[in-house]
């Protein structure tokens, strides 16, 4: 280690604390990897962590055996591969921002002759593009009331036909298709949607007014589905007493910290007023790394593909990395971004206001009753924290046939189905789907970072499967494994006489039937057992209905086995060759099978 220390680079680069046993404790940056380094260390008279290192770092010092170093062109180089590494690979010892969502923004190109309001996560290209947001909540809760109480062009094809089509039988759009409102006209729709969404109040009052319209008028599926609107409007979190006189666009982001942990809250204003709010909980209880904490937030918020609608971005507290941030920021989003932390005046008035608010989210945090079913996790499995993020796995086949994979995730507290993924599989033994299907996550940690805890539908042998794909990674990720206990080297699922046990590094875990910890695991493989049961069950119906195909040729059940024996799939069916449908068939089935192929293309390309 002394050596390393002596021999490090004087340039900037990323450097890597390991343990003894190999396993990543740290990730950090530096515009000198050798004074950076060097900083962690006492050297007289032995070597030693340094005195003047925070608790959590002096302790990662302590444990560390092994120093790996990246050198990089230059810091901002380092900055992003700090925080790529970081992502990907869940350094022990790292702050780890739970949130990476890009919030969506509600824009209108108005260089079109009659423009619409869209949602879009990403930068869309064109001079005269204008962003709304960004909405934590309630976006698309806004938009489709935009929709309803604007006649606005509700369909982006509604333009191409030339016949104006039930919406403007029904008063909801006003048929420019058929030049029955002209561009001027158009644009004083636009000018009312506009009022809307910068006038919280006055939307909800339009729709409370509608809500009731369609009630009088026994339309209740309609009402409720208005009553939900307002509710998800009322969600977007809305400070009107930090009003500014100035019509500014600005992103604040406050962090503080108490005893359970550290929060990170930001705050967007448009137009003079504070529209809405989100927060991140952090694994982190001192003031230690604050500046990690903005660094770090800052740059995953705003990536290259995210709309930059602020003016400025305010934070509460000075960091190092300032001014280098909103050059890398500026080089990324094409366009001067400023960062700064406001000594006086109306922005400080707003960084108070973040402050305030994360002081209020540790109060509630701190006073919440301990019996919540995520802390009762984290204690047994002795996490730093509450797992937020879960994803669980599972796979399913009939006798090797039609093999799928199956993710489901769990996000605080509720299932996110938008994240859930589907695996079609080549393998056929349950052990190599499994280790198919890890391997394919894991190659997409980089574009969708890992979770807070993996959980496997088996037992310790694909428990420790998946712990070691993960190692070899290099991502610390806890796994557990939930699975029937076996009797007499077998699972009596359907007798019921055994039960249901928790595989983690530790060994095997057994809790009893009433214990709320495995009932959440039990739910957990539930949803995702359900979830790649219908998947596969799905699969084989196209596969029968495929064989039913070759059958209704006169090839029989016992020729469609030979076929699907030899060749594994319809698609591979598909491609094969005369020749070797020969051979596995006859040439007289063969030429009957090629015919009929062909024709089935005909029909689909007509």
């Amino acid at each position: 280690m002394i050596e390393r220390l002596k021999n490090l680079p004087d340039t900037p680069g990323v450097y890597q604390y390991f343990d003894k046993e190999g396993r990543l404790l740290y990730v950090g940056k530096a515009k000198s990897l050798k004074k950076r380094v060097k900083s962690y260390f006492r050297f007289t008279p032995t070597l030693a962590p340094a005195p003047n290192l925070g608790p959590r770092i002096y302790q990662m010092i302590a444990q560390a055996a092994r120093i790996k170093t990246i050198v990089t062109p230059t810091e901002s180089d380092a900055l992003l591969l700090e925080n790529s590494l970081i992502k990907q690979l869940k350094p022990k010892y790292n702050i780890l921002l739970r949130d990476d969502k890009t919030y969506p923004y509600i824009y209108i190109d108005m260089s079109e002759p009659f423009p619409r309001f869209e949602l879009t996560r990403k930068v869309v290209r064109g001079r005269k593009v204008k962003y709304f947001g960004p909405f934590p909540h309630g976006a698309r809760a806004i938009l489709d009331s935009l929709y309803e109480l604007v006649p606005l062009v509700q369909k982006k094809g509604c333009l191409k036909g030339k016949k104006a089509c039930l919406f403007h039988q029904i008063g909801r759009c006003e048929a420019p298709c058929e030049g029955k409102i002209d561009e001027t006209a158009y644009k004083t729709l636009i000018k009312e949607a506009l009022s809307y969404i910068h006038n919280r109040q006055k939307i909800k009052k339009a729709l409370e007014r509608r809500m009731q319209q369609y009630a009088q008028s026994l339309r209740f599926e309609e009402a409720a589905q208005i009553r939900d609107r307002i509710d998800a409007i009322d969600k977007i979190e809305e400070f009107s007493s930090a009003d500014l006189a100035k019509l500014e666009d600005l992103d604040i982001f406050a962090v503080d910290f108490g005893e359970e942990g550290g929060v990170l809250v930001r705050l967007f204003m448009r137009e003079g007023k504070i529209v809405a709010s989100s927060h991140t909980w952090l694994n982190l209880h001192d003031e230690s790394d604050i500046g990690e904490v903005y660094r770090r937030s800052i740059l995953e918020f705003y990536s290259a593909e995210t709309p930059f609608t602020a003016r400025a971005i305010l934070t509460a507290h000075p960091f190092e990395e300032q001014e280098e941030l909103a050059a890398l920021l500026a080089k990324r989003l094409g366009k001067k971004v400023a960062i700064a932390t406001p000594r006086r005046g109306d922005k400080k008035r707003l960084v108070a206001l973040g402050m305030q608010n994360a002081k209020e989210l540790l109060r509630q945090k701190r006073d919440r009753p301990k019996s919540d079913v995520s802390e009762q996790i984290r204690d047994l499995l002795d996490l730093a924290e509450p797992p937020e993020r879960i994803e669980i796995f599972d796979n399913s086949h009939l006798a090797g046939k039609a093999p799928v994979g199956a993710m489901v995730v769990f996000n605080g507290g509720k299932w996110e189905k938008s994240s859930y993924r589907h695996y079609n599989l080549a393998a056929k033994d349950e052990y190599h789907q499994m280790e198919e299907m890890l391997t394919q996550r894991i190659a997409s940690f980089k574009k969708s970072p890992p979770p807070d805890l993996w959980v496997i539908d088996g037992g310790e042998t694909l428990r420790a499967l998946a712990s070691g794909l993960l190692k070899k990674f290099g991502t610390n990720l806890p796994v557990v494994g939930i699975a029937k206990e076996k009797i007499d080297a077998k699972a009596h699922r359907a007798k019921g006489s055994a039960r249901d046990l928790l595989y983690t590094e530790k060994g095997a875990m057994r809790l009893m039937p009433s214990d709320r910890r495995l009932q959440w695991f039990q739910r957990l493989r539930d949803e995702a057992h359900r979830f790649a049961i219908a998947y596969h069950k799905k699969q084989r119906l196209k596969e029968d209905k495929k064989i039913s195909l070759l059958e209704a040729r006169g090839i029989g059940p016992a020729k469609v086995k030979r076929l699907i024996d030899y060749f594994s799939s319809f698609e591979a069916i598909r491609e094969a060759d005369m020749q070797t449908l020969a051979k596995v068939l006859n040439k007289t089935d063969a030429v009957s099978i090629i015919r009929y192929l062909q024709n089935a293309r005909e029909k689909e390309q007509d």
